[in-house]
């Protein structure tokens, strides 16, 4: 793995201004671009290092606050280990704030978080990478088919409800979506139930979209959050071997 460099940086957006974090290899070359979506808890050091871990495979990590209408990050307080089931009350606050992110704000955002990497000394050329968690998933396949020719691949782990009967349904821009894509959900999972998957599949499938949706078994949503109680290692590991492989694949080796 490359050694790295992280610091925070400051995205400008239509509606204002989105903090991020940002990492890369220390040689301070340029490399191929990565848009990191959080989960619902946020920008927060475990996903600082999840971005580090990509980041010294040889690629230039941004990880936005996509929350940075209501402050920024973290939004609501954290514990250092999250049990959302011990801490009802963070989903009471997030609820809203997370409701109050529409997928025509997300991708307003997602417009400028692109058109800032295009802009970064420190990102080659080119089309970028999406991977996205929990709800991150959903934005990843937003973003892959809202700016097809700017998106080369992109991922989503325990995603939920990225199939839905909504008129507004994630999976409903996969005629638009020119880059790879790989889902990795998790079979422990209420938001995103086999009749969601199989709807998502279908679409992709449909639309000639080049992908792969893998069911991971007795992984439970969040499976990859380390700081959180829905942790599973294995599901974890083979999640960083599929999304790296993705990356290779998009871009060469890092």
């Amino acid at each position: 793995m490359t050694s790295v460099q992280g610091t925070d940086v400051e995205i400008p957006t239509p509606d204002g201004t989105a903090d991020a974090y940002l990492t890369r290899p220390a040689d301070g070359r340029p490399r191929p671009a990565v848009l990191l979506y959080q989960d619902a808890f946020g920008l927060r050091p475990h996903l600082r290092s999840m971005a580090d871990r990509i980041a010294g495979a040889g690629y230039t990590v941004v990880v936005p606050n996509v929350f940075y209408r209501h402050g920024r990050a973290p939004v609501v307080e954290l514990p250092e280990f999250i049990d959302p089931a011990a801490r009802p009350e963070m989903w009471q606050k997030l609820r809203p704030v997370m409701q109050s992110l529409t997928p025509e704000r997300a991708m307003r955002d997602a417009g400028a978080y692109l058109e800032w990497l295009a802009g970064s000394p420190y990102v080659a050329d080119g089309p970028v990478a999406v991977t996205g968690y929990c709800m991150g998933a959903r934005l990843a396949l937003r973003t892959a088919g809202t700016h097809p020719d700017r998106v080369a691949a992109a991922a989503g782990f325990h995603g939920g409800q990225l199939a839905t009967d909504a008129p507004d349904s994630p999976h409903l821009v996969a005629d638009r979506v020119k880059a790879e894509l790989y889902f990795g959900h998790a079979d422990q999972d209420p938001t995103m139930d086999p009749e969601q998957m199989r709807r998502l599949e279908d679409a992709l499938t449909a639309a000639g979209v080049r992908h792969r949706c893998e069911v991971y078994p007795g992984a439970p949503h969040g499976y990859t959050q380390a700081d959180t109680s829905a942790y599973q290692e294995e599901g974890a590991e083979r999640h960083w071997v599929a999304l790296l492989d993705l990356l290779e694949r998009a871009f060469g080796e890092g």
